[in-house]
């Protein structure tokens, strides 16, 4: 069989061809794709550092956004605490005003209440005492015959009355 008898002239050639190739495809790879790859995979890799930089960055900006509105929110509770505090110092003394007021006016109708009343009590004393000489002068007619001045009644009345 002269096909077995060739087979070692074509391996050899076949294997020189088959190694020629790959190292055209080796070579070829190795010049022109993989820089190709590897700027891509560095620029991947500078956006992503970039990116976490600029997460960073973004973090810490709100971080210092969010402390100053912390600190604006404090001073506003603060500002509301001051604000409500005077709110109700004022109403305080409003209320102590009005209620000084209200009494001064209560105080001034007692006191006139009760000059009423003594005016009342003192002129009650005096037609109790006029009533009271009247029925005595009437009383000393009656039961012992005299007549007796009014004078002399309303004096006998008053004493009877101090004496109690």
């Amino acid at each position: 069989m002269p096909q077995i008898n060739q087979l070692s002239d074509v391996l050899y050639s076949q294997l020189f061809w088959l190694l020629l190739t790959l190292a055209i495809i080796y070579f070829g790879i190795a010049k022109a794709m993989v820089p190709k790859i590897q700027s891509t995979v560095d620029a991947r890799s500078a956006r992503i550092t970039d990116d976490l930089a600029a997460a960073e960055a973004a973090r810490r900006g709100a971080d210092a956004t969010e402390e100053a509105y912390r600190a604006r929110m404090a001073e506003s509770r603060t500002e509301a605490l001051k604000v409500t505090g005077a709110a109700k110092q004022e109403s305080a003394r409003a209320t102590e005003a009005r209620v000084a007021e209200a009494d001064s006016v209560t105080r001034e109708k007692v006191e006139a209440a009760e000059a009423r009343l003594r005016a009342a009590t003192v002129a009650a004393l005096a037609d109790i005492e006029n009533v009271a000489a009247e029925a005595a002068q009437e009383m000393v007619a009656k039961l012992a015959g005299v007549n007796v001045g009014r004078d002399e009644a309303a004096g006998a009345v008053k004493a009877a009355m101090a004496d109690d």
